[in-house]
């Protein structure tokens, strides 16, 4: 489903009155957006060409902090400029924001105009481009999870996030009554990102007390990976429009379930048929599909930093919780690392499993479809298929524990290094860095509880 505005229909509701500010965003390094809200004037005048932003935007942490040690920029280069340049098929409304429009931006070099190679955006455009070299177009969906507490965001901070209340307070997995209580939320998160565009097919309360899935229609990688950045971002400011909070922690607390970020993949012709289907092949799965599925495996640990990128993301892999432990592929088995989903039908997919909802969407399918077009590429051979409790499969491939093993395993990657670049790969390396020397400098509440006293 594409964005629903254009450039005319744009200007035509700018002289109308009805949209009076247009929000021109990039992605960062962590998949939020960035940037600048314009003036809808000035933005139909001239600004939609182009504008500008200090290129920190991609060389920071979470906090927002300077780090060093990036190659692309630093306090030694000054910290320069990118060019912001308005992606116009992205225009779209944001119902959820008065009188407002949003559109996407790609990140370019001030001097050459060429793309920020390290960009998230850029990283995704350069795989989708692989594949329709192959005839290929890729379609993905993201499901997204996510926590609903009752306090809002300045009330949190403001007490260092203790007293944390889930707004529901029993499982309501597929639950009709216990999601009523969340439905003021969820209704205006329904109907507004339906309003931005973006094909909302439903939302559910997942296995845990206070949380919720949202799912979107599937589309194009790019389109889905906007949809995803958009629909994070929305649901924050529909949260806090009503006095409440949420998160996309992977893991926000240890008794808890975490929240993940499945992400289903398919690639069809350019003439629109589906390449991974065969009705005379075993599960509808073409020979395409196979390969595919066959580059995801060998590759899985290799690409675990893009799927979870933070030290809290590997407190989500706990037996028993539905996040998988194994990167291995099963038949609709919630225990594996990838599913095949819809299977002997035309919709026959692949359902990544590993990913937590807070990966950087651009970055987590770029990485999906450069290890699924190697398989194709070197017509890799499928190993066999598992069944039964995969928690409890001896021998299997397993998930890396912490992020310093899928950190390690992101810097001695040749395939990522080949796929992707090795600038690239240097970029996001430093990022796993210091998320890594940040964990090791801060005293938690943990230590200090079990310390404090005892030591």
């Amino acid at each position: 489903m594409p964005a629903n505005l254009t450039f005319d229909t744009l200007k035509a509701a700018v002289d109308q009155g009805e949209i009076d500010t247009v929000l021109a965003c990039i992605v960062d390094m962590q998949g939020r957006l960035m940037g600048k809200r314009f003036h809808a004037r000035h933005f139909i005048d001239g600004g939609y060409e182009e504008t500008h932003c200090c290129n920190y935007l991609l060389a920071t942490d979470m906090e927002m902090q300077t780090v060093q040690g990036y190659a692309a920029t630093g306090w030694e280069a000054g910290y320069g400029d990118y060019v912001m340049k308005p992606d116009l098929s992205t225009l779209r409304r944001t119902p959820w924001l008065e009188a407002t429009a949003l559109v996407m931006c790609d990140l370019l070099d001030h001097h050459t105009h060429a793309e920020i190679p390290h960009s998230p955006r850029a990283i995704l455009k350069r795989q989708i481009a692989r594949a329709e070299a192959h005839g290929l177009r890729p379609f993905m969906a993201t499901e997204l999870e996510f926590f609903i507490f009752e306090q809002g965001f300045d009330q949190l901070w403001d007490t260092n996030y203790q007293g944390l209340q889930t707004l529901g307070r029993f499982n309501v997995d597929y639950a009709i009554y216990g999601t009523s209580k969340e439905e003021a939320l969820m209704r205006a998160v329904r109907n507004g990102l339906y309003g931005a565009g973006i094909p909302v097919e439903n939302s559910k309360g997942e296995a845990e007390a206070g949380q919720e899935e949202i799912n979107i229609r599937y589309s194009d990688a790019l389109d889905t990976a906007d949809m995803h950045a958009i629909t994070k971002n929305g649901i924050k400011e529909m949260a806090h429009a009503q006095g409440r909070a949420v998160t996309f922690m992977a893991k926000y607390h240890h008794d808890r379930a975490g929240s993940s970020s499945h992400v289903h993949q398919s690639l069809w012709t350019l003439d629109g048929k589906p390449a991974f289907y065969d009705p005379e092949a075993e599960h509808g799965m073409s020979q395409m599909m196979r390969h595919y599925m066959a580059g995801l495996l060998a590759h899985a640990a290799d690409m675990t930093y893009f799927l979870a990128p933070y030290v809290n993301s590997y407190k989500r892999f706990v037996v028993g919780m539905f996040a998988p432990t194994k990167s291995v592929w099963s038949l609709d088995n919630r225990t594996a690392g990838f599913r095949v989903c819809g299977e002997h039908s035309k919709a026959v997919r692949v359902e990544c499993r590993i990913g937590g909802a807070d990966l950087n969407p651009y970055l987590a399918m770029a990485a999906l479809l450069a290890a699924g077009l190697d398989g194709i590429e070197k017509k890799l051979e499928l190993e066999p298929v598992f069944s039964g409790d995969l928690y409890q499969a001896k021998g299997a491939r397993e998930i890396p524990k912490t992020l310093r093993d899928a950190a390690d395993l992101l810097q001695n990657s040749v395939f990522l290094r080949g796929a992707l670049g090795d600038d690239v790969v240097a970029h996001y390396h430093r990022a796993a860095q210091w998320e890594l020397e940040e964990q090791c400098r801060v005293v938690t509440d943990w230590e200090l509880r079990r310390g404090l006293e005892r030591a």
